[in-house]
């Protein structure tokens, strides 16, 4: 019995898309640590690593707790670790896994770097810089400064330096897709000169997200890149035109349940069904509503309350209630992590399969 709202996932369209990542590490001569962000569930991450995968990216120790159960034996937190607690999760799993922490400030370093002491332990870490996006990271401009003190601390060991941007070139955000991932490449390979001319040994330079993990890969001196969300794909790196919506593996399946005017439909789906991170009308995509009706394109899911979504249609639209709309969201990420469940979709069968990282805020 069909249950909506909820999340069908197509297993061979996201089959596709593991296998078309990896190889497009593998032609540019680059590893492949995709981000599990976006699916936050065990098989999947198998799935990756066995396509060619060398280990996986979180942003929580909880997640990396969730991955590690699940049997990924190496993961990257791609995150500032700062409270006892999280480090203290970090020195648990540090002896169980091969385990490399984000860290973007002396207080963390320092921090990490006592706790790993008194436990007798050393961690691996790389440096996050900021190349544009402005959220966490290192200034570009402390790059050198930062990493020298930061290999000062003992029990910690530096061994790279990742980002995060994105869509961004210049400071701003962008479609030219190529050029941002260039940008990126070369700002990191860049840092990474730096850094080793000064003595200091950076063996891995990781970046890339999903619209530019493809031109970032082919920048010499990028030893790794992240993408997340290319395992299903969203309505947000269609309009990138990085994938089709064909490609798009992920749909949340909803029902009218109310019919208030001819040009309005009333969904069973609101904002803690859809993720509402990705707003419609920003730049640089301008998309409309939260949402791409699949079959309906004239048909735009312009608002929403808790658990209701309202969807503005033409008058003479032939929907009506008790139908069944499949939408692909504008960001399925934070999309799947509202969702205790997905159902997966094979040749004709149906699996309910839980989302294991779900919730995994610390």
């Amino acid at each position: 019995m069909l249950e909506t709202p909820s999340i069908h996932i197509d297993t061979k369209k996201l089959k596709r898309n593991i296998s078309n990542m990896a190889q497009t590490a593998d032609e540019n001569g680059v590893k492949l640590r995709p981000h599990i962000k976006t699916h936050k569930m065990p098989g999947i991450a198998q799935e990756q690593i066995e396509a060619g995968a060398t280990g996986i990216a979180v942003a929580k120790t909880t997640e990396a707790e969730v991955m590690a159960e699940g049997g990924i034996s190496d993961i990257f937190i791609a995150y500032p670790v700062i409270t006892d607690a999280a480090i203290d999760r970090v020195l648990s799993l540090n002896t169980k896994t091969r385990l490399i922490v984000g860290i973007d400030s002396l207080a963390g370093a320092q921090k990490l770097s006592d706790k790993a002491k008194s436990a007798k332990q050393n961690v691996e870490v790389r440096m996050e810089i900021d190349t544009g996006l402005k959220r966490t990271g290192v200034p570009y401009e402390q790059i050198l400064d930062k990493a020298q003190e930061i290999v000062k601390y003992e029990n910690i060991t530096l061994t790279g330096i990742y980002t995060f941007r994105g869509a961004v070139l210049k400071g701003e955000p962008t479609l030219d897709l190529k050029s941002a991932g260039y940008e990126e490449g070369e700002l990191m390979v860049s840092a990474a000169k730096l850094l080793r001319e000064n003595g200091i040994d950076i063996q891995d330079v990781s970046i890339g997200s999903t619209p530019t993990a493809k031109y970032a890969a082919q920048v010499e001196g990028v030893t790794e890149v992240r993408p997340g969300t290319y395992v299903f794909y969203d309505r947000m790196q269609a309009e990138y035109r990085v994938c089709d919506y064909e490609d798009c593996a992920a749909a949340v399946k909803a029902t009218i349940i109310s019919q208030p005017s001819a040009d309005l439909l009333v969904i069973d789906g609101g904002s803690k069904t859809f993720a509402t991170d990705v707003q419609p009308g920003g730049k640089p995509l301008y998309m409309k509503g939260f949402g791409s009706i699949k079959g309906h394109p004239e048909a735009v899911l312009e608002r929403m309350t808790e658990e209701h979504g309202m969807v503005r249609v033409p008058e003479n639209s032939p929907l009506r209630i008790g139908d069944t709309l499949d939408i692909i969201p504008n960001h399925i990420c934070s999309t799947i992590n509202l969702h205790n469940f997905v159902y997966m979709e094979e040749e004709g069968e149906t699996k309910k399969v839980p989302v294991a990282a779900r919730g995994k805020l610390q």
